[in-house]
């Protein structure tokens, strides 16, 4: 199975992060960011500590927003932390949900794509690397069991859901549990007559 890019992916806010999120950094600069043309790095992370703040102030687990919002609690933090882009019909729910977020915030959150990316520096961060970790260490055998099940194919991290949550032992200790819900893409046969954009041959 792939790895969750989305919920490794937060480069460009990890300097800003709060003690009880789940901080990398902790000091501006520590994490150099990768440039973007179309993306101003030190906007996103400054606009990521405003929503940090307005989630703090609202008094918001990542469980609670999900549900005002009526998304997954992982997709929650992607929005908070500029990985996923806000849609019109949940705008308007997260600006009651945080009633200090300026409008400012929530129409740029409307109008810019995300760069969605990686920067290995947060396989550094003992959390996030053992969640690297285990799907690497399992990596095969999901792949043999998806093949099994589904086919010669790959799960898809677009048309894709996470959540997270945690259950409880059988004595009594906390456990984390991660689902990944991806829709199966298969590999298709790439048969001449099907391909519509051929090449040119001088």
């Amino acid at each position: 199975m792939m790895m969750c890019r989305s919920f490794l992916c937060a480069k460009r806010a990890c300097s800003f992060f709060h003690q009880n999120e789940f901080s990398y950094a902790g000091k501006i600069g520590t994490v150099t960011s990768r440039g973007y043309a179309s993306i101003n790095a030190t906007d996103q992370a400054e606009r990521t500590k405003r929503l940090l703040d307005a989630k703090a102030k609202a008094g918001l687990t990542y469980d609670a927003l999900a549900s005002k919002l009526g998304v997954t609690n992982t997709y929650a933090a992607q929005l908070i932390l500029g990985q996923a882009k806000l849609s019109p019909d949940i705008a308007e729910k997260l600006q009651d949900a945080l009633p200090t977020l300026s409008q400012h915030d929530v129409q740029d959150m409307q109008a810019i794509f995300p760069m969605r990316s990686f920067d290995s520096e947060l396989l550094k961060e003992p959390n996030i690397y053992r969640t690297y970790e285990a799907i690497t260490h399992y990596g095969e055998a999901i792949k043999s069991i998806i093949n099994e099940q589904c086919g010669d194919g790959i799960m898809s991290a677009i048309d894709f859901y996470c959540d997270v949550g945690t259950t409880s032992g059988k004595n009594g200790e906390k456990r984390v549990v991660i689902t990944f819900n991806g829709k199966f893409l298969p590999h298709i046969v790439q048969k001449d007559e099907d391909n519509t954009a051929k090449s040119p041959r001088d």
